[in-house]
């Protein structure tokens, strides 16, 4: 680990892929070499591998807020309440690929991946985990609006593998309430684009009897904005890991591999094959009235999209916690809770998948463990709802500040051109995993 750790760079030159001109010009000898499976399967196990129930090693004692916590199944990469709010995208020459999440897996087979996982058989477990979204690389162009000019000449070469990481933030935010709109917290929450008028909590305030602090000189008034972004940036970290994990795994293989931003959020869920919804720009950005006016007499109110799900020959295969998978947020709301409470939630029936798992890392006795956990307060329920249905009343969406989807960087492997390294740099520029890959993988998994 140290020693990938002190070599790890973005390394962008791949076999078959070509630099036109300046300084650095070179035109690969080398066809496109695309990953093989066993690589493939390596690289979203150091990404987004599932491994196993969490500890949940903290306190569950009334009123401490243990109840925060959202998953039974952990990941290579941490995750902000065990949620798992992020969905890899593994996109190749002939197919583009969706990592499943762990609460998108049925039990049984999330059971078996932590099996196969823990027994090194990652081509299998990553068999289990995908679904295939095309029959072909899904990918944007390259140039601007969609990418910055630097980019360009490497991005979605042939024989290379592409990993998108996609956060999905209702389902972190809403947990995320509960905690935030109970009691012993007390938190409360204004819109700061409606004169910081109360979002839909006016009734749980102190101010009117209720238990949510809205006296603003105590520093628990929080604006939508300043919540939202929390809870954005808790989900998108995850993202940051899993494009580390990647990175070091490139560097332990062999590998070329660089991360970038995705700049064209909306245009990537549109070739992803996402279910999208629209909203004028105005009301996206919940521009005030008087500059909306002036925008639409200029003709410069243009629609914008934004992703609502995934779908497939009518499966869900992702989905958020809001309308339209939801009749209302109250629902959502509802559902959230049921994942955690419910008769088959991770703090009662769910933790038949931590005794079912071989990978012994639970609870000794799960049952007895979440047999006392404390239940969620209707209270803080029915704050949450408020605020929920609140913010999708007003904004026409949930969040009203992010789409209930968004990836923000990306990850591109392949192999490395050795040539073009000798090139151009010092012989420190590649590591022995670097030029003893093709020895190392090459004659003994070639048949993946």
């Amino acid at each position: 680990m140290l020693e990938a750790l002190r070599k790890r760079r973005s390394r962008r030159f791949s076999t078959g892929i070509e630099i036109e001109g300046g300084p650095t010009a070179y035109t690969s000898d080398r066809d496109p070499q695309p990953l093989t499976e066993t690589e493939t399967a390596l690289l979203v196990f150091a990404a987004c591998g599932i491994t196993g129930p969490p500890l949940l090693d903290w306190t569950y004692n009334e009123g401490e807020g243990g109840n925060m916590m959202a998953g039974l199944a952990g990941r290579t990469i941490s995750s902000a309440d065990a949620v798992n709010s992020m969905a890899m995208f593994v996109i190749q020459d002939d197919a583009t690929w969706l990592a499943r999440r762990p609460q998108d897996i049925p039990a049984d087979e999330l059971v078996d991946i932590m099996r196969l996982i823990a027994e090194d058989e990652f081509v299998e477990a990553w068999r289990r985990m995908r679904v295939k979204v095309a029959d072909e690389r899904c990918a944007l162009p390259v140039e601007p609006p969609y990418n910055i000019n630097a980019n360009q000449w490497s991005l979605h070469a042939e024989g290379t593998t592409y990993f998108l990481p996609v956060s999905e933030l209702t389902h972190l935010y809403i947990n995320a309430l509960f905690e935030f709109l109970r009691e012993e917290s007390g938190f409360y929450f204004v819109d700061e684009r409606r004169l910081y008028l109360p979002a839909g909590l006016s009734e749980f305030a102190k101010s009117n009897g209720g238990f949510l602090d809205d006296d603003p000189n105590n520093g628990k008034v929080m604006t939508i904005n300043y919540i939202e972004r929390l809870a954005g940036e808790a989900s998108l970290i995850e993202q940051g890991m899993a494009l580390q994990n990647l990175g070091l795994a490139c560097q332990a293989m062999g590998l070329s591999g660089f991360p970038h931003f995705t700049h064209h959020d909306e245009a990537w869920f549109e070739a992803l094959g996402f279910r999208m919804g629209e909203q004028p720009l105005t009301e996206f950005l919940s521009v005030p009235r008087i500059t909306a006016a002036l925008l639409r007499l200029r003709g410069q109110n243009p629609e914008m999209s934004y992703p609502l799900g995934l779908e497939q020959n009518s499966e869900v295969l992702l989905k958020p916690f809001c309308p339209p998978y939801y009749d209302s947020m109250g629902d959502a709301v509802r559902a959230v809770y049921e994942r955690k409470f419910g008769d088959d939630g991770i703090f009662r029936g769910g933790h038949d998948i931590v005794e079912e798992s071989e990978v012994d890392t639970g609870w000794e006795s799960p049952e007895e463990v979440t047999s006392d956990i404390p239940d969620i307060d209707e209270s803080a329920i029915d704050a949450t709802t408020a605020y929920c249905e609140y913010i999708h009343d007003r904004y026409g969406r949930f969040p009203a500040t992010y789409p209930p989807f968004h990836t923000f960087m990306g990850f591109q492997a392949g192999h490395i051109d050795e040539g073009f390294y000798e090139e151009y740099y010092r012989p420190g520029a590649l590591t022995e995993s670097h030029r003893q890959h093709r020895d190392r993988w090459h004659d003994q998994y070639e048949s993946s």
